[in-house]
């Protein structure tokens, strides 16, 4: 996978709000408001008897900032980073450049936001790694919405398979604007025969939330297809992410 970059490249500035993780006491002593520590102690209660089923988008938010923000009612802050971006996936997934220009949202909660992200892509990839796609299908679209679906620029993915279908690479290609991304037919099947791939995946999302294949889409794929067919490669499918739904070529007779 591309690590080339990634929200930890440089130091995080710090900003308004941003604190480092204590205990439930401050450091001077003194014990937090006990409006403040009655909540959360109910709050931490509800989620592990009912699970992220039980609470709304904001209080998983305040969940997730008690840790980086212990001296003061988080709840504020999560109903502003909600007004912002949207919805609970895409403050997860904002930029942490973006997510740094919010008031109160300093290194610390970015890091806490950043690490909820960075484990749930984990775990759905560890669902699809080295398992064939065919038995595993539905997990692997479950991955590509949880990399993909709340992205706010284009990002293309090749997802290299062995000769028994077996997932072995999950590779970015490149990442573009909001309706355009660069890719390189050329590097793609190279890359295939660096890693003893034989066959390939790709996978791009749109953010407008629309899967609808573009024309520019469809005339790459198949620049793609005959690139990969030439050097003995399969190509199963393009898929393109949308917020809430996908598009397969293979199934929409493009491929």
């Amino acid at each position: 996978m591309d690590r080339s970059r990634s929200f930890s490249e440089a130091p995080l500035p710090l900003f308004h709000g941003d604190e480092a993780d204590v205990p439930e006491t401050l450091a001077q002593g003194t014990r937090l408001p006990s409006y403040i520590r009655d909540h959360r102690k109910r709050l931490r209660a509800r989620f592990m008897a009912g699970g992220a089923e039980a609470l709304p988008d904001y209080e998983m938010l305040e969940l997730l900032l008690f840790r980086a923000i212990p001296r003061q009612d988080v709840k504020p802050l999560a109903h502003l980073l909600l007004d912002t971006f949207g919805d609970f996936n895409r403050v997860i997934s904002a930029p942490a450049t973006r997510l740094g220009e919010v008031k109160g949202v300093g290194a610390a909660v970015i890091c806490e936001l950043k690490l909820v992200e960075a484990a749930a892509q984990r775990l759905a990839r560890s669902r699809v790694i080295e398992r064939p796609v065919v038995t595993s299908w539905d997990q692997l679209i479950a991955y590509c919405h949880t990399a993909m679906a709340h992205r706010e620029t284009e990002e293309f993915r090749v997802l290299y398979l062995d000769r028994k279908n077996r997932l072995i690479a999950d590779e970015a290609q490149g990442r573009g604007t909001v309706d355009h991304v660069p890719v390189y037919p050329r590097e793609v099947v190279k890359r295939a025969l660096e890693i003893n791939a034989s066959a390939l995946i790709l996978v791009h999302n749109h953010p407008s939330g629309d899967p609808t294949p573009s024309r520019e889409d469809i005339d790459m794929t198949a620049q793609i297809e005959t690139a990969a067919q030439a050097l003995g490669l399969v190509l199963h499918d393009h898929i393109i992410i949308g917020k809430s739904r996908e598009l397969s070529f293979r199934a929409e007779g493009l491929l």
